[in-house]
């Protein structure tokens, strides 16, 4: 149980991974491989937060005397996560407002109707 208790964040964030690669893979509606792709990124913030997380640490600010820079947690993981999310919307609009063209022109957002109405 210990094992399992010390890996928990990781295990969740693999299995996200995981889960988000599966649908990307397997489905064939466009919408449906954009949440894939969204439940993939939470999977991989989820896995940063996790590399920087200490159990029982503090926040990386020397306030008081005394404090330890081992029992901080690192600010450098947090710092990536609030950037992939920026990045993580700016991809969904974009991939969103590719649906929108897709469907506009094919009528469908069926990828495999898309591929056979291309040639």
């Amino acid at each position: 149980m210990s094992f399992l208790h010390n890996y928990i964040y990781y295990i969740g964030a693999f299995g996200l991974i995981f889960i988000g690669l599966f649908i990307m893979i397997a489905k064939r509606n466009y919408i449906k491989v954009i949440i894939g792709l969204s439940i993939l990124e939470t999977g991989v913030n989820l896995f940063l937060i996790a590399v920087g997380y200490i159990s029982n640490g503090t926040a990386p600010i020397f306030s008081k005397a005394g404090i330890e820079a081992e029992n901080m947690v690192d600010p450098v993981p947090q710092a990536l996560v609030l950037t992939a999310i920026v990045i993580g919307l700016a991809v969904l609009g974009l991939v969103l407002s590719l649906a929108i063209r897709l469907y506009k022109h094919y009528g469908t957002l069926n990828l495999q109707e898309i591929k056979e109405q291309r040639w």
